[in-house]
C-alpha cells in the first residue's frame, strides 16, 4: 500500500532547534543572530547620534519579524515602496509608513484608503506630478479623508522626483489647491548620483534639497509644524546625515533617513560602500557585519577544477555580482574544513545552478556545504519565503518569514 504525504515542504525552511549542517534540506537563506543584532544596534545608534530619526527600507527583506527588531531598537517607522508591502506590514503591526514612490491607480489609493480608516495609523507618500496630486485629491476627496503627501525631488537623468526647483514649488501650490492632501516634507534619493564627482554631487543635492524645504516652509506651504525631510538609501548615509546636521535640517525638521539593506549587509557592493563609509568617517571604528549566506551543496564534480553547487538565479541575486563562496562544510563534521574555498571563485549562474572553479589545494567531495555571500540582500530575500535565523553554533533559532 503506498501512502501519500501531504506536508509541503518550503524551499529553506527548518524547525527551531534544526542544525544548519546536519539537519536542513539546502539550498537555504541564512541569517546570522549577532551579526543581525549588530547592525541593527549600530545604525540606530549611527543614526540618533547624527540627530536623525530611522526609518528604514523595509522592502529589502520584507520581514516583519525584523520590522519589529527594527522598531523595538528605535525606529521611527518603516519605508516601503508599494500598497500591498504597505498592507503586508500593517497587518503585521506597523503603525507608520513611509511610502518612498507615488501612490497611483485607484486599486492602490483603496488599498492605502482602508488602512487610513485606522486613526493609529500614519501614512506618507512621494508625489511629483499634478497628474497624480490631483487623482489624489479626487479620490480621497470622495472618501472624505485626508492624505499626507511628500514632494519627491530628484535629479536629471535619475529616478523619479521633480528635476527642478521651481517644478516643487509648482507642486506645493498645486498641493495646497486640495483640501484632500495634506503636504507633509520633502523627499529625496541621491542613490542615481553616480560617477567620480559623486561625493560633491550628492553634498549638493543634499544641500539644495535642505534649501527647498526652508522656502517651502518659509511660504507655508507644509500642513505640519514640524514637516519631515528625508533622504538616503544604504551606500550614501553618512553623507545626508552630515548635510542635513550641518543646515541644521533637524532643528526645524524631521529629519529621517531610510537605509535598509543595513540590516543584512552583503559581502559584494554594500560591503564596499561601508568600506567607503569608514573612511570618510574616522571616528566610527567599527561598520556593520555581513549576517546573510546562502548555504548550498556541491552536487557534480564533472571536471578537473570545476564544481557545480546546487545554487542558482533562484536562490541568490547576481545583479551585482555573483556569489562568493567563504567556507566549506562537511555533512556531519564541524567546525569548517581548513581548505580556503574562498579561493574558488563562481564564474556563472544558471536557474538552480553555480559553475565554480576550484582552486589548487581545495579538495572537494559531492555533498559537501558551501556557504556563499551575496551582492545586493534586496535581490536574494525576494526569492525566499523562509530565512532561517542561526546562533553562533549554527543551529536553527527561528524560521522567518517573508511577506513579498
Amino acid at each position: 500500500m503506498s501512502s501519500t504525504v501531504n506536508t509541503v515542504v518550503e524551499k529553506g525552511a527548518a524547525p527551531a532547534g534544526a542544525h544548519l549542517v546536519r539537519d536542513v534540506s539546502l539550498p537555504a537563506l541564512v541569517l546570522h543572530r549577532e551579526a543581525l543584532e549588530h547592525n541593527i544596534r549600530w545604525m540606530q545608534q549611527f543614526v540618533t547620534a547624527s540627530g536623525a530619526e530611522l526609518a528604514p527600507h523595509g522592502k529589502t527583506s520584507m520581514i516583519p519579524a525584523l520590522f519589529r527588531r527594527q522598531l523595538d531598537a528605535g525606529a521611527w517607522g518603516i519605508t516601503l515602496a508599494t500598497a500591498v508591502q504597505t498592507r503586508a506590514a500593517y497587518a503585521r503591526g506597523v503603525r507608520r509608513v513611509l511610502l518612498a514612490n507615488q501612490l497611483v491607480g485607484a486599486p492602490n489609493m483603496a488599498l492605502i484608503s482602508e488602512l487610513l480608516s485606522d486613526p493609529d495609523f500614519e501614512f506618507h507618500c512621494m508625489v511629483d506630478h499634478p497628474d497624480n496630486v490631483a487623482e489624489l485629491g479626487a479620490f480621497f476627496a470622495g472618501r472624505g479623508q485626508r492624505l499626507n503627501v511628500m514632494i519627491e525631488y530628484g535629479v536629471v537623468g535619475g529616478r523619479c522626483g521633480c528635476r527642478t526647483e521651481a517644478e516643487v514649488l509648482a507642486l506645493a501650490a498645486a498641493i495646497k489647491a486640495q483640501p484632500a492632501l495634506a503636504l507633509t516634507g520633502i523627499e529625496g534619493y541621491e542613490g542615481v548620483i553616480h560617477g567620480e564627482q559623486a561625493v560633491s554631487g550628492i553634498r549638493q543635492f543634499a544641500h539644495s534639497l535642505v534649501r527647498l524645504a526652508v522656502q517651502l516652509q518659509d511660504s507655508g506651504a507644509f500642513a505640519s509644524e514640524r514637516p519631515i525631510i528625508t533622504a538616503s538609501g544604504s551606500a550614501w548615509y553618512d553623507l545626508i546625515a552630515e548635510s542635513f546636521a550641518a543646515q541644521n535640517a533637524s532643528g526645524r525638521f524631521l529629519s529621517v533617513l531610510r537605509p535598509g539593506s543595513y540590516v543584512a549587509h552583503d559581502h559584494g557592493i554594500y560591503k564596499e560602500a561601508q568600506c567607503c563609509v569608514l573612511d570618510r568617517r574616522s571616528d566610527l571604528h567599527e561598520g556593520l557585519r555581513p549576517a546573510l549566506e546562502v548555504w548550498a551543496h556541491v552536487q557534480s564534480l564533472p571536471e578537473p577544477g570545476l564544481a557545480v553547487v546546487a545554487l542558482g538565479k533562484r536562490d541568490v541575486a547576481y545583479d551585482a555580482g555573483l556569489p562568493v563562496p567563504l567556507l566549506r562544510y562537511r555533512a556531519g563534521v564541524l567546525p569548517a574544513s581548513g581548505d580556503d574555498v574562498s579561493a574558488c571563485q563562481v564564474t556563472k549562474v544558471m536557474d538552480q545552478h553555480a559553475f565554480m572553479t576550484v582552486a589548487p589545494g581545495v579538495e572537494l567531495r559531492i555533498g559537501d556545504i558551501i556557504a556563499f555571500g551575496a551582492s545586493h540582500p534586496c535581490l536574494t530575500f525576494d526569492k525566499w519565503r523562509s530565512v532561517l535565523l542561526v546562533d553562533e553554533q549554527l543551529q536553527v533559532i527561528e524560521s522567518l518569514d517573508t511577506c513579498f
